[in-house]
């Protein structure tokens, strides 16, 4: 652990994965205190995405202190590939980043957070995915002492905290017409409701990756929601996020049997709903789980004074029926001046990489389209 100091605060470098894992206490102070912070800043999900994620050797911690105290945080890993890049830990399965800083000294603390990771950039370019918009990480940004560069990333959907009656009515009056007729069906079936105490949570997520992988199949299953490491990841943080009240997971029930389960991401800014699995034959019972589920986490925030209920990254059709705001996250690449040209190699190759994933975006509408008019003409 390299250390230097900065108007009074100490800024050190944590390499070290036991170092890491004796944060805990400290980091969860530290992220109560950081109004932007959301879920996948917290330690239980950090640290147990680094057991299962991480590499030896490339862990890459800068960390803020005022006295003994944790003030502020950047929890980042280096890669090789395909450039030297100092990355976010969490990887692809996490939807937002953030750094931490404790906003009684944050006047103090980013200017030193910057300067920080900075000296531990060296030869390597910061890339900061999934800033999501109001993040404490803008402020890193504004205060970075190098080269930088901003780039929009993925889109998330968002509804307010309001009484589900209120979510309904910001829709059409057609669709809310549909969704009330689909939860009259869903409550005749009598569903119950039933939240897993952490001692459960072993046995529930892997009831919950049953279903998901069930519901998915043969429709394009994120693979690494079928991994072994995904599910030892999300069973070891969903058990810590649930005893400290950062997480829940909540099953759904018919005549005894769990039919649904939803894991949920809690932090003071918003609820957000992460992965959830269904039985595909409550279809044929017409149970509406995106609706379900809905109900039940925006009840859930509005009670427990959680501003926003996030649908998380990605925009399904099924989100915009409930005209959701649109949030895009944000993307920055910093580095030192010298190393200019890297930052732009790096920058050039994604946005090329993104005008082809638009490209294909674009272009696979028009295939399924070509392909159903082939299927007529054949038919005929």
């Amino acid at each position: 652990m390299t250390s230097g100091s900065a108007g009074g605060l100490s800024v050190t470098l944590c390499r070290d994965p036991r170092q890491f894992a004796a944060l805990e206490e400290p980091w969860n102070r530290l992220l109560r205190a950081c109004p932007t912070a959301t879920p996948f800043q917290s330690h239980a999900w950090l640290h147990s995405w680094w057991l299962s994620y991480g590499r030896d050797g490339r862990l890459r911690i800068v960390l803020v202190r005022r006295g003994e105290e944790l003030v502020g945080a950047c929890a980042l890993m280096l890669v090789h590939r395909p450039l030297p890049l100092l990355v976010p830990l969490g990887g692809g399965i996490t939807d937002y980043f953030d750094v931490l800083v404790a906003a009684e000294y944050a006047g103090q603390v980013v200017p030193a957070l910057a300067r920080g990771l900075h000296r531990a950039a060296r030869g390597a370019v910061v890339d900061l995915r999934e800033v999501r918009p109001g993040a404490a990480a803008e402020a890193l940004f504004g205060e970075w002492p190098g080269i930088r560069s901003k780039l929009a990333d993925s889109t998330c959907m968002e509804l307010p905290a309001l009484p589900f009656d209120e979510l309904v009515k910001r829709m059409p009056a057609s669709g809310a017409q549909r969704v009330r007729a689909k939860l009259r069906k869903t409550d005749a079936a009598g569903i119950e409701e039933h939240e897993v105490t952490e001692e459960e949570v072993p046995r529930a997520v892997r009831t919950l990756l049953a279903l998901h992988e069930k519901q998915w199949r043969g429709r394009g299953v994120t693979p690494e929601h079928l991994r072994p490491r995904f599910a030892e990841h999300l069973t070891r943080a969903t058990r810590r996020m649930v005893r400290v009240g950062e997480g829940r997971l909540t099953e759904f029930r018919l005549d005894g049997k769990v039919v649904a389960a939803n894991v949920t991401l809690l932090s003071g800014a918003l609820s957000g709903g992460y992965l959830y699995g269904a039985d595909p034959d409550l279809r044929t019972r017409k149970v509406d789980v995106a609706t379900l589920l809905l109900r039940y986490e925006a009840g859930r925030a509005l009670a427990e004074g959680r501003p926003v209920v996030s649908f998380l990254r990605g925009n399904e059709p099924y989100k915009n029926h409930w005209r959701p705001e649109t949030v895009v996250n944000q993307r920055f690449l910093l580095a030192r001046t010298a190393l200019s040209p890297l930052l732009r190699l790096h920058e050039s190759q994604v946005t090329g990489r993104e005008r082809v994933v638009d490209a294909l975006r674009e272009a696979l509408p028009a295939a399924r389209d070509w392909r159903a008019r082939l299927n007529e003409l054949r038919v005929r």
